[in-house]
């Protein structure tokens, strides 16, 4: 059974497929930061950066967007062909072959204060800008505009033969400026003629808007937007037959609800309102899910376990054997048993997760490469369902599988948490012998540079009960012999690793 639970929050909206009552899926999409891939806006060229051809341009949502000059060119071309539209440029664009544009200067093409129309392609992440593109595309229901292509074909997910063909036939027949292209997508292969053509008809009036409103405006602005959480789980719930749609508020139940019914002939989804007084991805026991999903460590049925670890370049994986009771006749099946596990929930955690980017994971070796083989084979397959694009390498000696996946927007990490003031996103602190060597250490400096001779350190409670056993006793004798005095004070308010030393003459903080 599949079902998609809406948790709408006054900041945020949370997305969760349960499938078979385990959470398979999760969007948390914060409001201030709503997901940009597939809007369209007027921008303004801020930057020009020569030296990787590419350009800022700013298009009103924080920071700066980015694009490359191979993004630029050829639909420059078609803009000036189709719109007549004037770009000011210091060439003819029409009367460029394909040599002339691989060593055309991204200033040639684009100035800064210029106005362009871009859509975004990848999200903005972290202090990076979204990734533009000047090869616009405007996705319905079952069919994908493209305004500044001419190319018209079928998505690759649609399989069956006669239906590409019928569905290939009928848009190449379609009244449409034969500049303009169509993709036909996977839900058109239940729609009928009658539903393709409306709709090929509405993206075009939408084209012609998006045009009206670039021509008419004069800052970088917002000229489409893409469909919101809510409306894309409705069409997902509707395309791929799940079982039902659950919300837990009113209005966004209602506005399902509106939206469902166009789509109701296609599939019969159940969309109902929850009511109960526990909140709903507590009863479905999605939060500890939530919750389980932000560790590093994940356990395995078997009792082995996975680490998760993010370097600068790349996220690794790391599966062990842990406390798992295997079969001591053949300890290699049991490690495959594992190693099989872990690709299962290696697949699940990197969705819910949202992880981006280059992944290695490291599984138990194996010494036979029949079992690395089922091993990789399970991997692959249970991230055939994955929405973000995957490419799997083959798993070396050693039973690394290198592999990347898709970043379409910031991972639930990047989302929920930020880096650590006191570590700045190290994630570890000091030892208590390493602080009480500090502490040895200015101590000699105060009396030595500082010459003071009364002094009062302040340290967490903690620090404090180590130095008890053996440090304190020493750093009295060595105030001593230094003909200083030296007291102790606590206060439970301070970090594990600080600690302050106080003038008993003036009660002055001293600076080491």
């Amino acid at each position: 059974m599949h079902e998609i639970l809406l948790n709408i929050e006054s900041k945020e909206v949370r997305y969760a497929h349960l499938k078979n009552g385990q959470l398979y899926d999760l969007i948390v999409e914060r409001k201030k930061e709503r997901q940009l891939t597939g809007n369209i806006y007027r921008g303004r060229v801020t930057n020009i950066l020569h030296n990787i051809q590419s350009a800022f341009i700013d298009i009103n949502e924080g920071e700066n967007g980015f694009i490359h000059i191979s993004d630029i060119i050829e639909n420059t071309k078609k803009f000036e062909q189709v719109y007549d539209m004037d770009f000011d440029l210091d060439y003819d664009i029409k009367a460029l072959d394909a040599k002339q544009q691989q060593n055309l200067d991204i200033q040639q093409v684009m100035k800064p204060d210029q106005s362009v129309l871009v859509q975004v392609v990848k999200e903005p992440i972290g202090s990076k800008g979204a990734r533009l593109t000047s090869n616009v595309s405007i996705a319905g229901r079952y069919l994908v505009l493209l305004p500044n292509s001419s190319h018209r074909g079928v998505s690759r997910k649609i399989e069956d033969r006669n239906a590409r063909e019928r569905l290939k036939k009928l848009i190449r027949a379609f009244e449409m400026p034969k500049d303009m292209g169509l993709i036909c997508r996977t839900a058109s292969c239940l729609a009928t003629p009658e539903m393709l053509i409306a709709e090929a008809h509405d993206l075009h009036n939408t084209w012609q808007t998006i045009m009206e409103n670039f021509q008419k405006s004069t800052e970088p602005t917002l000229l489409f937007e893409e469909s919101d959480l809510i409306k894309r789980a409705v069409i997902t719930a509707v395309d791929k037959r799940y079982e039902r749609l659950l919300v837990d508020d009113y209005a966004v139940f209602q506005y399902c609800k509106r939206l469902h019914s166009r789509y109701a002939s296609e599939h019969p989804l159940r969309v109902e309102y929850y009511r109960d007084k526990t909140p709903m991805f507590e009863r479905f026991n999605v939060e500890k899910e939530i919750e389980k999903t932000l560790r590093r460590k994940i356990w395995l049925p078997s009792g082995g376990y996975l680490f998760f670890d993010r370097t600068e370049a790349m996220h690794t994986i790391d599966v062990n054997s842990g406390r798992s009771q295997g079969n001591k006749t053949d300890v290699e099946e049991s490690l495959v048993r594992i190693n099989l596990e872990a690709a299962e929930e290696i697949s699940r955690q990197l969705r819910l997760r949202n992880i981006g980017g280059l992944i290695i994971c490291d599984f138990i070796d194996m010494r036979l490469r029949k079992n690395q083989r089922r091993v990789l084979e399970k991997l692959k397959e249970c991230m055939k369902d994955d929405s973000a694009k995957c490419t799997i390498l083959g798993m070396s000696e050693f039973g690394l599988v290198e592999m990347t996946r898709q970043r379409n927007r910031g991972s639930l990490m990047q989302t929920i948490y930020t880096s650590c003031p006191y570590c700045h996103g190290g994630g570890l602190i000091k030892t208590h012998e390493s602080v009480s060597i500090e502490i040895e250490r200015a101590l000699k400096k105060i009396i030595n540079c500082h010459q003071q001779f009364g002094l009062k350190l302040v340290v967490h409670p903690e620090l404090d009960h180590y130095l008890n056993i053996i440090d304190k006793a020493f750093l009295n004798k060595l105030a001593e012999e230094m003909n200083a005095q030296l007291h102790f004070s606590t206060d439970d308010n301070m970090h594990l690793n600080d600690y302050h030393f106080f003038s008993t003459t003036n009660n002055k903080r001293i600076e080491v």
